[in-house]
Parts: C-alpha cells; sequence; structure tokens
C-alpha cells in the first residue's frame, strides 16, 4: 500500500496558473511560489469582494472528539470538495496552514491523507510561503521593543512585573514554557519572568486570520496589550509605535495562498491557529476570497465540533459576517469504539456495542450543532475494518437523532468516495433550511460567556474561577472590552477539562484557570484545565524518522 507521500509525489500537479484560472484570478493577480503554489494579490481579491461578485455557499467540516484512532476531518474535506468538483460545480477549499510543532510531535501533518491531499504536501506541511516565520518574527519584534523600551528608560511606564506579551516559536519545546529573562546585569535588561508559546497561539495569527484587510490588520496589531502600568493602565503595542514594523513583516503573509488537491480542486491554505488553543480557524480574508470565487467553499475548524465550530460560528462568522449553509460532523467507527471504551489495539475487532455507547459522543456534537441553527450531515470516514453491523449502528444513531449519515471512501478512491456526500450536502446547503445564530450574546458578562458555553456546549455542571480570574475580567468590562466573544482554550479529547473522559460526560466541574485579553484579535481566552500554549514533544517525536533521501525527497513526513 503507498504512503501518502508516495500517493502525493506520483499525482501529477497542474501549473499554478491553471488552478487559478478555474476560478477567475488572471495571471496579474498571481504571485507564483515556485510552479504549484502561489499568493493572490489582495487588492485584486478585495476589489471582486467590493464590487459584490460571488454568492457561494460555506459549508463546514467538523468531527467528533479526536482519538488516536483518528477521524479525518481534513481528509474529508479534501475528499467532498473534489466530489464537488467532479460533479461541475465551482468548488473552493480553505484550510489551515500546518504548523512545524505537530509535524515533528506527534499530529504529523496536516494535508489530508490517500487521494484526498492538498498538495503539495512536503511544502505545505514545511515551510511553505513563509507566513508562520513572518507571524513569528512579527510577534518577537514586538516582544523586543517592549524589553528595549522598558532598557531605555520606560517612557511609558510599564510595570515589568506586569509585561503580559510572551514570545513565541514555531516548535514543540515545554522547556520555554516558562523561562527568566534578561538575566546576566543591567546591559542586559531588567530580570523577569516569562515564557514562549506556540506560534499558532499567537494573537498576531488571529489577527491575521480575522483581519479584512492590510489596513484592518495594522489596526488590530496596534490594539494589541502588552503591558500594564503601575496603576494598571494598558499598554498596546500602538503607544511602543510597533503596529507599522509588525504589519510590515506580515504584509505578504496576509495574502492567501492558492495551491490544489490531488484532483485540480484549487484551495486557499492560509492562517493556522489551533482550536485547542486559539480559535482554530483559516483566514477570514482566504473564505471571502472563495465565496467570491467560487459556488460552494469546504472549509473546517479544528478538532472536535465543541471546540472547533463553536468558534468557528461564535468569532469567525460573527466577526466577519458569515453565513454557513451546512455542516457535516466527521466520525469513525475506530473513533466511536474508542469513544465506547474499546483499547487502540482491539479496535479491529467487530464491536457494536461499543459503537452504540461511543455514539454518545457523536449525538453530543449533533445536538450542539443544532443549537447554531446549521443544519447537519454526518460522514462516516470509511476504515476497510469497519464492518457492516457497525456502519449500520452509525446510521441508525445519526437517524435517530434527525440527521443522516453518508459512508465516505475518499481516502481510497478520493472524489468518486464522496459523491453520496456531496449531492446531500448540496441539497442542503441550498435547501436554505438553516437559521444561523451565535450562542451567545455579545452584550452578557465575560464570564456568563464562559459559563454558557460551558454548560451548554460541554454540559458542565459547576463552572469556577479564582477571584484573581474574576478581578481581571471585570476590569477589562470596565475597560470597554466587555463585548467581547470569548475564546475557550481547553484539551481537544473530551468534552471536559480531562483528557481522559472520553464520550459524553455531564455535570463535571469546569475550571478557568488564568484568562487571556487579545484586544486586536476582538476576544478574550479562557485558559482552562491543564492545557499548555506551549505543548512538548512526545517520547518518540515523528522528527526521529524524518530525513531526506539519496535522490534529495523527504522521507518520513506524514
Amino acid at each position: 500500500m503507498l504512503t501518502d507521500i508516495e500517493i502525493a509525489r506520483a499525482a501529477p500537479l497542474k501549473p499554478i496558473a491553471e488552478i487559478a484560472a478555474k476560478i477567475g484570478v488572471p495571471d496579474e493577480a498571481l504571485e507564483p511560489y515556485g510552479r504549484h503554489k502561489a499568493k493572490i494579490d489582495l487588492n485584486w481579491l478585495l476589489g471582486r469582494q467590493r464590487k459584490g461578485e460571488g454568492d457561494g455557499r460555506l459549508i463546514l467540516v467538523t468531527a467528533i472528539n479526536p482519538t488516536p484512532a483518528g477521524e479525518g476531518k481534513t481528509t474529508t474535506s479534501v475528499g467532498l470538495a473534489d466530489a464537488l468538483t467532479r460533479s461541475g460545480r465551482k468548488t473552493v477549499l480553505c484550510l489551515r496552514e500546518p504548523s512545524l510543532g505537530p509535524c515533528f510531535g506527534q499530529k504529523g501533518g496536516a494535508t489530508g491523507g490517500g487521494r484526498a491531499q492538498v498538495a503539495p504536501m512536503e511544502d505545505i506541511n514545511l515551510h511553505f510561503t513563509g507566513d508562520f516565520h513572518a507571524i513569528t518574527a512579527a510577534h518577537n519584534l514586538l516582544a523586543a521593543m517592549i524589553d528595549n523600551h522598558i532598557h531605555w528608560g520606560n517612557a511609558l511606564d510599564i510595570d515589568v512585573r506586569r509585561v503580559v506579551w510572551r514570545r513565541v516559536m514555531d516548535m514543540n519545546d515545554r522547556a520555554l514554557r516558562d523561562i527568566a529573562q534578561s538575566l546576566g546585569g543591567p546591559a542586559n535588561g531588567y530580570p523577569r519572568e516569562s515564557g514562549f508559546d506556540i506560534t499558532v497561539a499567537s494573537e498576531v495569527m488571529a489577527i491575521l486570520c480575522l483581519a479584512e484587510s492590510l489596513e484592518d490588520m495594522e489596526r488590530r496589531l496596534g490594539d494589541i496589550v502588552v503591558a500594564y502600568t503601575r496603576d494598571r493602565r494598558p499598554v498596546t503595542a500602538r503607544d511602543l509605535k510597533a503596529d507599522g514594523a509588525m504589519a510590515v513583516l506580515l504584509a505578504d503573509a496576509i495574502k492567501p495562498n492558492l495551491v490544489q488537491t490531488l484532483e485540480g480542486t484549487p484551495a486557499f491554505i492560509h492562517g493556522g491557529p489551533f482550536a485547542n488553543i486559539a480559535h482554530g480557524c483559516n483566514s477570514v480574508i482566504a473564505t471571502r476570497a472563495g465565496l467570491a470565487l467560487g459556488d460552494y467553499v469546504v472549509t473546517e475548524a479544528g478538532f472536535g465540533a465543541d471546540l472547533g465550530a463553536e468558534k468557528f460560528f461564535d468569532i469567525k462568522c460573527r466577526q466577519a459576517g458569515l453565513k454557513p449553509a451546512a455542516v457535516v460532523l466527521v466520525a469513525t467507527v475506530r473513533a466511536l469504539k474508542m469513544n465506547g471504551g474499546v483499547a487502540r489495539k482491539d479496535l479491529d475487532r467487530e464491536d457494536v456495542g461499543a459503537v452504540e455507547a461511543g455514539g454518545l459522543n457523536l449525538i453530543r456534537h449533533l445536538e450542539n450543532l443544532r443549537q447554531f441553527g446549521v443544519p447537519a450531515v454526518v460522514a462516516i470516514n470509511h476504515f476497510h475494518t469497519d464492518s457492516e453491523a457497525e456502519t449500520a449502528a452509525v446510521w441508525a444513531i445519526a437517524a435517530a437523532h434527525g440527521s443522516a449519515a453518508y459512508v465516505c471512501r475518499h481516502w481510497a478512491e478520493g472524489g468518486a468516495g464522496a459523491t453520496e456526500l456531496a449531492e446531500a450536502i448540496v441539497a442542503l446547503a441550498d435547501g436554505g433550511g438553516g437559521n444561523f445564530a451565535p450562542l451567545y450574546d455579545l452584550d452578557l458578562p465575560l464570564f456568563d460567556k464562559i459559563r454558557t458555553i460551558a454548560t451548554r456546549i460541554y454540559r458542565a455542571g459547576e463552572v469556577t474561577a479564582e477571584p484573581s480570574v474574576l478581578a481581571q475580567l471585570a476590569r477589562w468590562e470596565a475597560a470597554g472590552h466587555g463585548r467581547l466573544p470569548v475564546c475557550i482554550a481547553k484539551t481537544q479529547y473530551s468534552f471536559s477539562t480531562d483528557p481522559d473522559l472520553r464520550g459524553a460526560p455531564e455535570g463535571h466541574a469546569f475550571a478557568v484557570r488564568q484568562v487571556r485579553l487579545a484586544a486586536g484579535a476582538g476576544f478574550v481566552v479562557a485558559i482552562c484545565g491543564e492545557i499548555m500554549t506551549m505543548p512538548g514533544l512526545p517520547r518518540v517525536p515523528a522528527a526521529e524518522a524524518i530525513r531526506i533521501d539519496a535522490e534529495s525527497r523527504i522521507d518520513g513526513l506524514f
């Protein structure tokens, strides 16, 4: 059996100008990065949007809670987009860029799998067009300018104990979570505790993904709160005069990247926040570009629907004025069996009872999606070990809760393996049966928004926070940030804050450990449980198996 990378290498890719022409992008609007990838001129794109061209249907692909058995959300997104293209519909795929952390850690790349991939696979999973490097540089420039300002007299009266802007890098490195910096004497600045986050958790990443234009991005960068004075007045990137230089570093990164699937469907891959520690969606600019240039736009939100879909609806769609037409909820028989208590080593054995028990996780996600008023179908991402009885059990679970389920074989067959799902999603999206609305009103106090998500989406019984957290939220409300939405940072593996609590737990305790203000991005982050904004590498990182072969080709990247 061919590996993902072998399948990707064997696929004959079309020149990127040919892919662009499919959706009406002229050569003069293309900025090629080699033969098979390009950026799109931002002014050309925004001009198309200002003219009101395009009225595509927005389709979200999300999933049940992830397990080591795999769900295949990205693979299903690619397969669905290819199936829509095969049917003659003008389709654009919009995905996030992969982070180097998971590529060299445990999860691997994020370009799909089998015959449902985006390409060039190695480029996308590694340096791509340099967007992540630009985001890292812009973020760390701001950090350097904070320390430099303090060193040269601190005219803004920054309290060095209340500098909240950490540094970032795009790699899992637990040793950098908490650090002591500026040691070694007066020439190196004022010693203080700080730390690193992974680049995907950076507010700069969120800003790039939520900005509507270069001007909007620069305004948002200026709004970033980096520190407080002794009397708790906020100090912003604009106060430090860092916003202009940061925007310069991001001027190319904000342009969406165009690539293709193995079957030639145009794909915008742009931005890459994780949904377990950030808002988990590709850029607004890329999504709007897809809607202006295609009839159907397939996009995804990170991890399970409890994290990714909720943030897609409550943050991205609310801020950008997007109205999703339909949702695909991805599940696998194997993942449902794990949610039903089966060990990973036993997943190949037929166990209908475990599928039914794990189906509670699927049901919970369907119920949650219904709260947003968007119609949903279930995609059963097929594995060759799935039995007919197990598949029938998933069909029955979905049908009993008002949704149809479709077996998809896109991993093995490409778009041809998702044609039934494609026809169903078109009927759903074109039927106009949705009535999208966010989960909560922005006028609610910040902690009430957190409580609403925790109780209605995660089904928590008790939502708690330390007095210091509640006091911080109150100060932000008094400063005019009370109408911001909230972004929950928690484990992706469970509805609870306990990653080992699978299925559909209810009544659990939900503790908010820390809160962070992302004033430029336009939300408040609530860090819950033991989730880390700088992940660590696993015992055996994927990096150990990645190398270049005798023909200068990359091996081990998956």
